[in-house]
């Protein structure tokens, strides 16, 4: 039996083996899953589900299938794809692309337990791609031409993957807001994490892209100094310090500061947005140029080596249960 040329559609189902938990996190749970197709064919992907007590929440699910929509055509190499938006014993879910790796959170962690510090070049080059896959989705447009307008709103360490070969992707835009797909609800509540989020953000005012370029330079910072000097006693102190601590000259924190990275942080974390970086492609301009301005610099290739170096031997799956 061959497929003729007139077919407009194929029907399909898809089987998803759930291996173990990768994440837990406020209202969603992600787990590395084995995809199985027709003729034994296999393929890992993650699965994001949503928490059963945040299920049956109109705005919660919107909000869910919306992100799902909205990346689907995000087609990025440091945005982590999304392949589908399914349903499951009447539960959504959202197939993506695994990473093998971890998120910068974890990287800090196993870099301070290993009693190592970061080269300051690979946070450099870890916040550049970050720049490259927030230049994407800030100028993405619809089927029609339309501007989008995304900003992703909750740019973090959580949230920036770095896979063991040494690829950068930004991840989960559950609360980004976009023309025609979220609910935002900006002026009403403060969303994202208190300890990235822009003045804008804290002070529970209307963002845009360059919202997400004040969280890079505190997620750049903290590569640079292990640390988050915003970070407070609780999420209101956090989002004081992100409104009233006086940003400081970095050079002073650490001597793998030099003067033009401290001006690109200075610029970042601008309160007033217009004294900021107007886009995250002139971000990226000014940090690449800081890496290879006298030549060879930092690569995927460096930075996975690194990566691996710290990680040693690579997790292996467990089969768990099926979707």
């Amino acid at each position: 039996m061959t497929m003729e040329d007139n077919v407009t559609n194929i029907q399909d189902t898809f089987r998803y083996e759930l291996l173990r938990k990768l994440a837990k996190g406020g209202m969603g749970l992600v787990y590395e899953a084995c995809q199985h197709g027709a003729q034994d064919f296999k393929k890992t992907v993650a699965i994001k589900l949503i928490r059963n007590e945040f299920a049956d929440q109109p705005e919660f699910l919107s909000n869910f299938i919306g992100e799902a929509k909205l990346v689907a055509n995000l087609i990025h190499t440091n945005i982590v794809q999304t392949y589908h938006l399914g349903e499951s014993q009447g539960a959504c879910y959202i197939a993506m692309e695994f990473i093998r790796g971890m998120n910068l959170a974890q990287l800090l962690k196993l870099i301070k337990s290993n009693e190592r510090s970061l080269p300051p070049e690979l946070a450099v080059f870890i916040a550049s791609r970050v720049a490259r896959g927030l230049a994407y989705a800030h100028q993405k447009t619809d089927g029609e031409g339309r501007p989008l307008h995304i900003v992703h709103r909750d740019v973090s360490l959580n949230n920036v993957m770095v896979a063991y070969e040494g690829d950068v992707k930004l991840t989960d835009f559950g609360i980004a807001k976009a023309a025609g797909y979220l609910v935002h609800r900006e002026g009403e509540v403060a969303a994202g994490k208190a300890d990235f989020m822009s003045p804008e953000q804290a002070s529970f005012e209307r963002t845009d892209p360059r919202s997400d370029l004040f969280s890079t330079g505190i997620v750049l910072v903290c590569l640079l100094l292990g640390r988050n000097p915003f970070t407070g006693a609780s999420p209101s102190d956090s989002r004081r310090n992100i409104l009233k601590m006086p940003i400081p000259d970095f050079r002073c924190e650490s001597n793998i500061v030099t003067g033009d990275l401290n001006d690109i942080l200075q610029r970042l974390l601008q309160r007033d947005v217009e004294k900021r970086y107007p886009t995250a492609e002139a971000l990226l301009h000014d940090l690449e140029y800081h890496i290879y301005r006298h030549g060879y610099g930092p690569t995927n290739e460096t930075l996975g080596k690194f990566v691996r170096s710290l990680a040693g031997e690579i997790p292996d799956t467990k089969q768990h249960e099926s979707l």
